[in-house]
């Protein structure tokens, strides 16, 4: 008996573009550009110039598996620089441009890449990052004019991306490769506080990329037009680059600017229904609106995730804008998405970040890893594992998941009744500022050094705004001697200028646990309420 069989088609991402560019080729994508009218390409023509970009790459000696970082915003240039590489088979290293020169140089040292493709404005903030990353030997400015940057940079080699394209020719295949071929690489301080690199594969974010779009996901259709606010260089945009095409949907990307007028102005002027963030960034749409008295009518839907969104900020956006929020909650280690809440749910509400769709599950255990015997209305410590969640981190020999293949996500976590997930706390003493995490053992061992200081801690604390901000906490040896201004600017240039805590607060006797540790129970029982 010859059993029958089906086409080979590896799962790889130029589909997702390869797609859109054949059956939905004058969809736009639009970038916003400040002080000039917004940008627009359509698919066939973006899928043309990522193409180019490849040959440009490869005559830059770009191979299968290598890397090529990335400096930039959301815009056009970085969606066609994402597509270039990954079409052709190497691996995009996205740079979070809110971390240091020294961060992200040890990052790309990791990686090996010898190419950076940089915004325009970020050039000086590449210019540090050469300094310290002596494999880098190209830098393609992408978002400008090329008399903005040229001069900046002696070493390593800078030229205009579009420059390059003018001279380039020829052809590269996308696509003949292995579907488990690395795609992409994004770095994310893990439980430990150390960056450790997440590695996605085509497969994984193929698969990724068909669980978004189920109807209890995020349901994207053609008609619809997608504004990813949350950025490009934070877990892949949420999968949204990858998406957004492969719906044939309108892509409005924002650039740098996350303002709530700006905003407002995008909405409205490209009738998006769809938008994309953190639930910050929603909190200056609103407020703007509010004082202009605006509109979107356009807007139906915003999807937010990366730190809980507080009930009275839902009520007051659905009300004002007339949408429906959806929330979710995900991690870099999952591509990123976990769990969605439906968008119909009459149950939604700010602490529930919904069910996990087919593709991804959930167990909760005890301190152990010993799966709780109720999985329901018991909290717990939170692990998953699937299709699109990590195995490995980059560099690393030993897996990162138990033997059973669950990956420990370092939350607390419930599910009820219904299967929604409702994150609880933290299993570690990380800090969610604003959907991004913040290190206290970092800003702790800087501050902690200083000759003035006797011991130092940071706790997490609420924030109407951001989810949580950095307090620190010191027993000074001199408490007359010294100013709040000098222990906060000995961390400036050494963590990142969001990690940097808003207040300090001088505690004569600093609480101690019976193990002789710093009693960070009682300290943010005692202080961490305001």
């Amino acid at each position: 008996m010859t059993h029958g069989a089906m086409q080979p088609f590896a799962l790889t991402l130029n589909r997702f573009l390869d797609h859109a560019a054949k059956w939905h080729p004058d969809t736009e994508v639009v970038t916003a550009r400040e002080g000039q009218a917004s940008a627009r390409v359509g698919y066939a023509d973006m899928k043309a110039r990522a193409q180019k970009i490849s040959v440009a790459l490869a005559a830059m000696d770009v191979a299968h598996g290598q890397h090529v970082a990335t400096l930039a915003w959301n815009t056009q240039a970085h969606v066609e620089a994402w597509y270039a590489v990954m079409g052709m088979g190497a691996v995009c290293h996205t740079l979070n441009p809110r971390l240091t020169a020294s961060q992200l140089a040890a990052m790309l040292a990791q990686s090996e890449a010898r190419i950076l493709v940089v915004s325009v404005d970020l050039v000086p903030l590449a210019e540090q990052i050469a300094d310290q990353a002596p494999l880098l030997n190209h830098v393609l400015v992408i978002d400008g004019p090329a008399d903005v940057w040229r001069g900046q940079l002696a070493h390593p080699e800078v030229q205009a991306l579009e420059d390059v394209l003018t001279h380039t020719e020829g052809q590269v295949a996308w696509g003949r490769f292995d579907e488990h071929s690395p795609s992409g690489l994004c770095f994310t301080s893990g439980t430990t506080g150390a960056p450790k690199g997440v590695t996605y594969t085509h497969r994984s974010s193929y698969l990724h990329t068909l669980r978004l779009l189920q109807a209890d996901v995020l349901a994207i259709t053609s008609a619809d037009v997608v504004m990813p606010v949350v950025p490009m260089f934070h877990a892949s945009a949420w999968g949204l680059p990858f998406a957004v095409p492969a719906a044939g949907a309108k892509l409005v990307l924002p650039g740098r600017h996350a303002d709530g007028e700006s905003l407002a102005r995008l909405i409205a002027a490209e009738g998006v229904t769809m938008a994309v963030g953190v639930p910050t960034l929603w909190v200056g749409l609103v407020e703007y609106l509010e004082a202009t008295g605006g509109n979107l009518p356009s807007l139906k839907r915003i999807v937010v995730g990366g730190s809980p969104m507080p009930q009275a900020l839902m009520d007051r956006l659905e009300k004002r804008l007339g949408v429906t929020i959806q929330t979710s909650w995900g991690m870099t280690e999952l591509s990123p998405s976990g769990t969605f809440a439906a968008p119909d749910d009459p149950d939604r509400r700010g602490s529930v970040s919904g069910r996990p769709a087919i593709g991804v599950d959930l167990l909760l255990t005890d301190a152990d890893g010993v799966p709780l015997a109720d999985q329901r209305n018991a909290e717990g410590h939170l692990r998953t594992r699937g299709a699109a969640v990590i195995e490995r981190y980059f560099g690393f020999d030993r897996p990162a998941t138990d033997a059973d293949g669950w990956f420990d996500t370092g939350d607390l976590a419930r599910i009820d009744e219904q299967g929604n997930l409702m994150i609880t706390g933290r299993a570690k003493d990380l800090i969610k500022s604003g959907g991004e995490w913040i290190n206290p053992a970092e800003i702790e061992a800087i501050v902690g050094a200083l000759p003035q200081v006797s011991l130092a801690a940071v706790v997490g604390r609420p924030d109407p705004k951001w989810g949580e901000r950095p307090l620190l906490l010191v027993e000074l040896c001199d408490p007359e001697t010294t100013t709040d201004e000098e222990l906060l600017a000995a961390l400036k240039g050494r963590v990142a200028s969001w990690w940097i805590p808003d207040d300090v607060v001088r505690i004569e006797q600093m609480p101690l646990a019976s193990t002789g540790k710093i009693d960070k129970i009682r300290l943010r029982q005692e202080y961490a309420g305001g």
